[in-house]
């Protein structure tokens, strides 16, 4: 399998971590050799509920004998789609009740932007240096990394970039922006933190401009950080919030959510934003029984008890710090080799660990969040044995 892997698959690295997946469950995968790793990445936070939830694959085997895809998005009043958009509705605060659901995060990213610019009838968008907010053109265009991005060139026009978290940059808004977009908290950067309310002084310089504030909840979305958003954590409200990774439960799945006012201007002109599987009804059936059990569970404040536990068990003199909230943390140590190393070996040992895309001293650990107290302490463990 592993040659046909290379032979017939295109690869994104010259050395993928290639491990050859038999099944997986809970907070583990097992390879073929019937080897455990136990997650602590959850499949770049997508796996919320860890594999093979029972509560999404009963959902989804119930609508698979209903039917599966039947129209493009938005046509037919299909059941899962709109129990979802109310769901979401219900779960986000102020007037964001009006959902748009598509295929991925990335594509989320590309219709904010698209929608952003019919409202106000302008082009310009700003976004933060470092960012990321997917890997399309469009969404592309709002990452300011040099090294991901040149290969590309040209790119969307009319993007400026201003620094996280540096106050001076708010007054690069201006009434040209028809949007800023930015990340609830930097995840490739390194899980960088809003401070000083610097989400809310950006709010508030829209308001003044007449320009809308798009918030990056894809990895921060549905309970990671200690709230159900991660926005809520900084006392504000954007326009818009696109999401996606954990609101699948496993299942490939991105949304957009406005106002209803905000949200009508893809009628006009007619099929602003237009999806041939966005809101695929087996998916969305999967997204409605994830959210329901999150919520009903409590999964936001068992991220911030789980945290509680990796702060005060995680110390070791080559961690420099733990960066981030609930459990979407990272560990910044004291070099790159360091990092690579640990992840690498913690591989061997059957933990798997990821790196982050730009901070190149960083190692990710969001788990799932239903992962066990003692999972979550055998990881630690390892960890400190592998550091030692």
């Amino acid at each position: 399998m592993n040659r046909d892997f290379k032979k017939y698959q295109a690869q994104t690295s010259p050395h993928p971590m290639a491990v050859e997946v038999a099944s997986a469950k809970g907070s583990y995968i097992y390879d073929v050799n019937g080897k455990a790793y136990l997650d602590f990445v959850a499949g770049v936070s997508a796996n919320a509920l860890g594999h093979r939830p029972e509560v999404v694959v009963t959902a989804i085997q119930r609508q698979l004998e209903k039917y599966m895809h039947v129209m493009v998005y938005g046509e037919f009043i299909q059941e899962p789609q709109v129990a979802l958009a109310k769901k979401i509705a219900e779960m986000m605060p102020g007037a964001l009740n009006n959902t748009y659901l598509v295929n991925s995060g990335t594509e989320a990213t590309e219709a904010a932007m698209k929608l952003a610019k019919l409202h106000t009838g302008r082009h310009e968008v700003i976004a933060a240096k470092k960012a990321y907010h997917g890997n399309t053109q469009g969404s592309m265009s709002v990452m300011d990394y040099a090294p991901r991005k040149n290969p590309f060139m040209p790119l969307i026009p009319g993007i400026r970039f201003i620094e996280y978290n540096n106050e001076e940059d708010i007054e690069k808004i201006s009434r040209k922006t028809a949007a800023v977009i930015l990340e609830s908290i930097q995840g490739g950067a390194g899980f960088i933190e809003p401070k000083n309310n610097y989400l809310k002084a950006v709010k508030k310089r829209c308001e003044e401009v007449g320009a809308l504030l798009i918030l990056d909840e894809i990895q921060t979305g549905f309970g990671r950080t200690g709230k159900m958003f991660g926005f809520e954590n900084y006392d504000l409200i954007p326009d818009i919030v696109i999401t996606g990774k954990a609101l699948g439960g496993g299942m490939p799945i991105g949304a957009l959510t406005g106002s209803k006012e905000l949200m009508q201007n893809f009628t006009q002109p007619p099929m602003g934003h237009i999806t041939t599987f966005g809101g695929h009804p087996v998916i969305a059936s999967a997204a409605l029984a994830t959210l329901t059990y999150i919520e009903k569970q409590d999964l936001a404040s068992e991220a911030l008890r789980k945290e509680k536990i990796i702060r005060s068990k995680l110390k070791h003199p080559k961690i420099k710090e733990i960066r981030g909230r609930g459990l979407m943390l990272s560990l910044i140590m004291k070099t790159a080799e360091q990092a690579n190393k640990l992840i690498l070996s913690a591989l061997d040992k059957g933990l798997i660990l990821f790196w982050l895309l730009y901070e190149k001293r960083a190692v990710r650990i969001t788990p799932p969040l239903t992962i066990s107290d003692e999972d979550l302490e055998k990881g630690i463990d390892m960890i400190l044995e592998l550091l030692d």
